[in-house]
């Protein structure tokens, strides 16, 4: 079974940056797509970035675009989020996830941005952003 690990949150100022990293433990990473969601508290979980397994496609929510940018080291068994030009409005638990469905690629774009298409989370990570 994959276990999913989130850290590198904390507390900034608006304006600075955070790399979050998203570890796996228990199988190979490489070969699933990884999504990156985030939720703050009383709202739904809601897609920032996705990464193909093959690291080819990355997709983003409009409110990140040009801001934070998805990979994948697969030699560290890891996919980080950078995370520039930070705003209050990003504060928000982040959480990475997979679908535990090797080589998946989903049939639509979309499909990335849903929270349904994925099945195993990691515990989240706090980050919050102060004007």
């Amino acid at each position: 079974q994959v276990q999913l690990a989130e850290s590198g949150g904390g507390l900034v100022q608006a304006g600075d940056s955070l790399r979050l990293s998203c570890a796996a433990s228990g199988r190979t990473l490489s070969v699933y797509s990884v999504g990156w969601f985030r939720q703050a508290p009383g709202e739904e979980r809601e897609f920032v970035a996705a990464i193909s397994w093959t690291g080819g496609n990355t997709y983003y929510a409009d409110s990140v675009k040009s801001r934070f940018t998805v990979s994948r080291v697969n030699a560290k068994n890891t996919v980080y989020l950078q995370m520039n030009s930070l705003k209050p409005e990003d504060t928000a638990f982040y959480y990475c996830g997979i679908r535990d469905q090797p080589y998946y690629t989903p049939i639509s774009a979309s499909d990335y941005r849903s929270s349904v298409e994925y099945n195993y989370w990691g515990q989240g990570t706090q980050v919050t952003v102060s004007s």
